[in-house]
């Protein structure tokens, strides 16, 4: 087995390397102990490409392989750990959701500007009362002709409040538990959704940590990600990813 790094996988950990320590490092004691969020890190982020480091390249992205990202998530995690968060967010439960699961007109509408760090994303499972226990959801989705319309909230979610797109899980039918569970994407503005920021947080405190609330906010069916009923495969397949962008993190955590 060979584990070396490729000569791409070099040019990406320094490329990251250098933004990091450049653009984030000199002010991130600032950033933390303020407790202030500063997209404008995340828009440069975009503009390198690191926004979209495993999404193909039809969609925006540049069409590397795991290694480079987890080198990425290293990086950024060194410097601290809401850069990290980031990827493990939007690229990794959102991005890389949407690659996987999407109709081709879906990517093309949500993916292709998260790749290029144009829209930030997020992702939207824990409540008040339900953690990872997708069967505990209690956010519902009731079709109405050609939508669905969205009722419940939201907890500690990353960038809520910063967020332009939203994989949201809700539950067509409660009775079914986690098989009712399914995904769609909202978008910032859309009249019901109200985001907030979580204050007073003991760490991560550059980073944008915070709540949603869906007051009947009607989603279009085409806004649904799979089937109706297919959001707990979705979601349990993007926490594994998540673990796996967590885990590189904590490799650049324990260096620095």
């Amino acid at each position: 087995m060979q584990f070396d790094l490729s000569e791409d996988q070099i040019q990406v950990r320094d490329m990251v390397r250098e933004f990091a320590q450049r653009e984030v490092a000199p002010y991130i004691q600032q950033w933390d102990a303020k407790g202030e969020f500063h997209r404008e890190a995340l828009t440069k982020m975009g503009e390198l490409g690191i926004l979209g480091l495993p999404i193909p390249e039809e969609y925006g992205g540049s069409g590397l392989d795991y290694v480079s990202f987890a080198l990425a998530c290293e990086e950024l995690e060194y410097v601290d750990t809401f850069l990290r968060v980031v990827m493990s967010v939007h690229v990794g439960l959102n991005s890389l959701a949407l690659w996987q699961w999407a109709s081709a007109e879906q990517k093309q509408r949500w993916l292709t500007p998260q790749a290029l760090g144009e829209k930030l994303a997020t992702f939207a499972l824990t409540e008040p009362n339900a953690g990872s226990d997708a069967g505990a959801i209690e956010t519902t989705a009731v079709r109405d002709g050609d939508s669905y319309v969205i009722n419940g909230s939201k907890m500690w979610i990353s960038l809520a409040d910063v967020a332009d797109h939203f994989l949201v899980f809700a539950s067509v039918d409660r009775a079914q538990k986690h098989r009712g569970l399914t995904a769609f994407v909202l978008e910032r503005g859309m009249e019901g959704l109200t985001t907030g920021t979580i204050k007073g947080k003991l760490g991560v405190r550059a980073g944008n940590t915070g709540e949603l609330a869906f007051n009947n906010v009607s989603v279009p069916v085409e806004h649904r990600i799979g089937e109706g009923g297919g959001g707990f495969k979705i979601a349990m397949s993007r926490i594994d990813q998540g673990r796996f962008t967590v885990a590189a993190g904590a490799v650049g955590l324990a260096q620095a």
